[in-house]
Order: structure tokens, then C-alpha cells, then sequence
């Protein structure tokens, strides 16, 4: 599986995003001590791993410690290497999003303007990850169960509204 990984840091002269390669990691500490080495000074650090065109897996250490998780879903741990690494110790899965009907079975006006669900999408770990910072749980779940979402959009959408956008883009066109 082919994979990138942006790390997003927030120091004190704002935000930053640079390329981490993922390559021979072993474990999720050693994904973490990479995070770490970004920006040792990070108030927030965010790792973006985009895999396949298919998965998205999001770390967060806030101040070097306490590593928090996200999966947008949970067959990458089955399906790759680096996803076991990433989500193999979390073990429930997030609640099945919502369907397309309201709470009737009717389809709302409201509903209709939004992109259809991918069905197949079990999303895992902490979708509050961050919700402080601008990207509440709601709306990560809700982006990751949008059909034909790539993880670059996802990741691209994530930054813009936590507002690390140009500093992703920038890394991108690198």
C-alpha cells in the first residue's frame, strides 16, 4: 500500500506542515517519537496518514504526550501494515452514522443537498480529536462518510478548518 503522512505542529509562530516518512516504523512509539521530532516544541501536534486513496488515520499529541487516535476506517487495520500499527489497539468502532432518512424514513429537504453516505465506512478511535481546535466529531464522521472523499480532501477540509490550510497546501506543492 502506498501511504503520505503530513505532520501539522502548532507552535508559537503558528502553524506548520512537513512530510514524514513512515518507512520501516516498527510500532506506533516509533510513529509517535517521528511526530515528536517534528516540532519538540509543538503545543499540538497532528499526524495526517493518507493510504491508498481509500483511509485516513489522524494522531494528535497535545504538548509531546498523550497520543490520541482516529481511523476514518477500521478495514485499513486489516488490509495494511502501517493501518495495524496506526488503529490495531483501538477496539471499538465509532457509532454507525446516520442514514440518509430522517428520523420518519422520509428523506428530508436538508438531506437532499447533502453527498450520499458511503455505506461500508466503520470509522474508529476519537472523532473529538479535534473538536477544539475548530473540527468538531459531527462533521469529521460526516466528511469521512461522504462518498468519493479522498483522504487528501479529507485532510485538505481538516486543515482549512482548524486553519493550517495554506500551510498544508504549501507543503503539497513542495
Amino acid at each position: 500500500m502506498s501511504h503520505f503522512a503530513a505532520a501539522v505542529t502548532r507552535g508559537a509562530d503558528g502553524w506548520a506542515a512537513t512530510e514524514l516518512d513512515l518507512s520501516g516504523v516498527a510500532d506506533i512509539e516509533e510513529i509517535t517519537d517521528r511526530l515528536r521530532d517534528a516540532d519538540p516544541e509543538a503545543s499540538v501536534s497532528l499526524l495526517f496518514v493518507e493510504s491508498d486513496d481509500a483511509y485516513l488515520a489522524i494522531l494528535r499529541l497535545d504538548e509531546g504526550e498523550d497520543l490520541r487516535v482516529f481511523g476514518s476506517d477500521s478495514v485499513f487495520a486489516e488490509e495494511s501494515r502501517l493501518g495495524a500499527i496506526l488503529l490495531g489497539d483501538i477496539e471499538d468502532t465509532l457509532p454507525e452514522l446516520a442514514g440518509e432518512d430522517g428520523e420518519d424514513g422520509e428523506a428530508s429537504d436538508e438531506d437532499e443537498d447533502r453527498p450520499s453516505a458511503e455505506p461500508d465506512v466503520e470509522p474508529v478511535g476519537d472523532s473529538e480529536l479535534l473538536a477544539d481546535l475548530g473540527m468538531p466529531g459531527g462533521r469529521l464522521l460526516e466528511l469521512c462518510s461522504q462518498e468519493g472523499m479522498l483522504p487528501a480532501d479529507l485532510t485538505a477540509e481538516i486543515c482549512q478548518a482548524i486553519g493550517a490550510g495554506d500551510e498544508i497546501e504549501e507543503m503539497r506543492e513542495v
